[in-house]
């Protein structure tokens, strides 16, 4: 009899608590997904990031739940969205939409933890530290398309050693990444005695009048940043390079399965289910401050030869015995 009053009396207590209490009790941890562009072009990275969180025992609607933001390639609404995110009360924030989007949540909070995926040097752009101890409550992953892109300069000098102008498309309202690619890429360019020649392009409607300013400086090939922008919109980049017969380099699968001629970086599979990984990691109780910040290490090569050949150019067996697929 007694356990039986002890029982009920838990159960009255449990009622007399305030509703919001109540709902503390029984709650999941919630993510909020601070993303760039929208829901349906981060398919491929949201099933890598599923995948990572369930390495640390987290699956979404069971035992977390996910709160997205997404800025539709508009940079300027992302503060607003990581501050709507921070007075959501989230346990962390994935701040999943390249350095505007880490940069966004980083000004908006310094209590909530915070994972981030980028691609340019976090310390260089003050996002931590050091890459093995970020400090304050930020910490993330960093994938290689930064640090890789010289060598799509060198894959287009492989390829058409003759050529001089080479147009690279930035996004300008990613200064950031700007700077850092342009900062690895001129020395190399200069090297192999190529002019890199910047065209900028905040939003899908600049495309057609970025190509046309590459038609009229009669650029020799195109190398396209690694920018979030750019990263949602491959069709768009490789139809119009296809329609300008523009051999154009770029680091993302899609681009060349539309029709672009080369891909070359780092892999997005890799990437996002690290940064799933990483934000377990969090909700298991690690501190950002002390969780040193990943790097991926997995570069892939893939190449249009159909694209080719509209061209009238010929993949060096050299290129094709390094490519991890050829698609014709």
């Amino acid at each position: 009899m007694r356990r039986r009053s002890f029982i009920s009396g838990l159960g009255s207590m449990a009622a007399a608590l305030p509703r919001g209490a109540r709902a503390q009790q029984t709650s999941r941890p919630v993510i909020g997904f601070l993303g760039t562009s929208s829901v349906e072009k981060y398919a491929i990275r949201l099933r890598a990031f599923r995948e990572g969180l369930e390495e640390t025992g987290f699956v979404e609607g069971k035992n977390v739940a996910i709160d997205y933001r997404w800025a539709n390639y508009e940079n300027e609404r992302l503060p607003i969205l990581a501050a709507e995110l921070v007075r959501r009360g989230v346990t962390v924030i994935t701040a999943g939409g390249g350095t505007p989007a880490a940069l966004a949540a980083k000004a908006a909070t310094s209590t909530i933890p915070i994972v981030f995926a980028v691609a340019v040097d976090p310390v260089k752009v003050g996002l931590v530290a050091s890459l093995r101890e970020p400090g304050g409550n930020i910490t993330g992953v960093v994938n290689q398309n930064v640090a890789v892109a010289p060598k799509r300069l060198e894959l287009l000098h492989e390829l058409l050693p003759a050529a001089a102008t080479i147009a690279l498309l930035v996004n300008p309202t990613n200064p950031a990444m700007v700077e850092q690619v342009e900062g690895v890429m001129e020395p190399i360019a200069s090297s192999l005695g190529m002019r890199l020649q910047v065209v900028r392009a905040g939003a899908e409607r600049d495309f057609d009048a970025a190509f046309a300013a590459m038609a009229q400086m009669r650029a020799d090939a195109l190398v396209i940043d690694p920018d979030v922008l750019f990263n949602g919109l491959p069709e768009a980049l490789a139809v119009r390079a296809l329609r300008q017969a523009l051999p154009a380099v770029f680091h993302y699968r899609e681009f060349v399965a539309a029709g672009g001629l080369v891909a070359y970086g780092a892999s997005e599979t890799e990437y996002y289910r690290l940064v799933g990984v990483q934000t377990g990691r969090i909700l298991n109780g690690e501190k950002p401050a002390n969780l040193p910040v990943e790097q991926t290490t997995k570069v892939e090569l893939i190449i249009n030869l159909k694209t080719a050949k509209t061209f009238g150019l010929t993949f060096p067996q050299s290129i094709i015995a390094r490519a991890d697929e050829v698609i014709d």
